[in-house]
């Protein structure tokens, strides 16, 4: 059943690769829109959070923001289909703006390690093959559940030369020993990590918990951080990558300062581009010491 599976989802996500891009981001909205009208799990997660973090809106302007982030989420996932079946060229030429590149260059030629951090706001797939095409990181991820679906997104991930690590004990000890020898690499920051790898820190006033991971590499200025996100342009004109330094108090050695610094810029990106945050993923999960669970 898990092979059926798997190939049905490759399958899939091949179907959606051989449309041109303005049609598979139609086609992703209008699956949005789906999810939308229909009673799915999703929206209810994307209404929660939204109802949590964003209490200033009205119940009107919110479920407008619903509406928006699910449509936003079938694009995603169309567009994330066409980056991984796609030759990487095609997929670079939908970048049409970068903003702080010289950042990246500077970081580069330093010669010190380089933690590249993203969060799962825009399209961090397309993100993945521009980060990529400027250097040879290794890119740490969570596995999905369907073998078949990883096999093939490792593959996919790798087509520029660079490698990837998965979130395992191996793959984080990868990644640390990139970083320490003057390699680059590219974290998520934001999946909720196990109770022991992270602190509750502010993410839109709400305890969120937040890994650990990223600021014990940095602290003491041991690497250097970059935060780099892709996102969408609108009227399906492609991407804009956008690359800021990170805050001196991301190498704090206290790590609750640290993290929540880490935390604090991801949130002013998704309160700039709300719409574009995977706002479906159980990101408050995990409650402090009796607190009510949300989900």
């Amino acid at each position: 059943m898990e092979r059926f599976k798997g190939a049905l989802v490759v399958g899939f996500l091949r179907l959606f690769s051989l449309l041109p891009f303005r049609w598979a981001q139609g086609v992703g909205a209008a699956i949005g829109w789906l999810m939308w009208i229909l009673p799915n799990r999703s929206k209810e997660v994307v209404r929660i959070n939204l109802a949590r973090c964003m209490p200033e809106l009205s119940d009107a302007e919110r479920e407008r923001l619903v509406r928006a982030t699910l449509l936003d989420t079938g694009r995603s996932l169309a567009e994330s289909a066409c980056a991984w079946m796609w030759k990487p060229e095609k997929t670079l030429a939908l970048i049409r703006e970068v903003e702080g590149e010289h950042l990246l260059h500077e970081a580069l030629e330093a010669g010190t390690g380089l933690v590249c951090i993203t969060s799962h706001l825009g399209n961090w797939e397309v993100l993945n093959h521009w980060y990529c095409s400027r250097c040879s990181p290794i890119i740490f991820y969570r596995p999905p559940k369907l073998k078949a679906v990883d096999e093939l997104l490792q593959r996919q991930r790798t087509q520029l030369g660079n490698k990837v690590a998965a979130s395992t004990r191996e793959g984080i000890i990868s990644v640390m020993r990139e970083v320490r020898r003057g390699g680059a690499v590219g974290i998520p920051a934001d999946p909720e990590p196990a109770l022991k790898s992270g602190l509750f820190v502010p993410f839109f006033g709400i305890p969120a918990l937040t890994s650990k991971f990223v600021p014990n590499m940095l602290k003491g200025g041991q690497a250097r951080a970059l935060f780099l996100h892709c996102l969408r342009l609108p009227d399906g004109r492609g991407f804009k990558v956008v690359l800021e330094e990170a805050p001196p108090a991301l190498y704090s050695s206290d790590e609750i300062e640290a993290v929540s610094a880490m935390s604090a810029v991801i949130e002013r990106y998704v309160r700039q581009w709300p719409s574009q945050y995977m706002w479906s993923m159980k990101r408050f999960k995990k409650r402090p010491p009796g607190e009510k669970k949300w989900y």
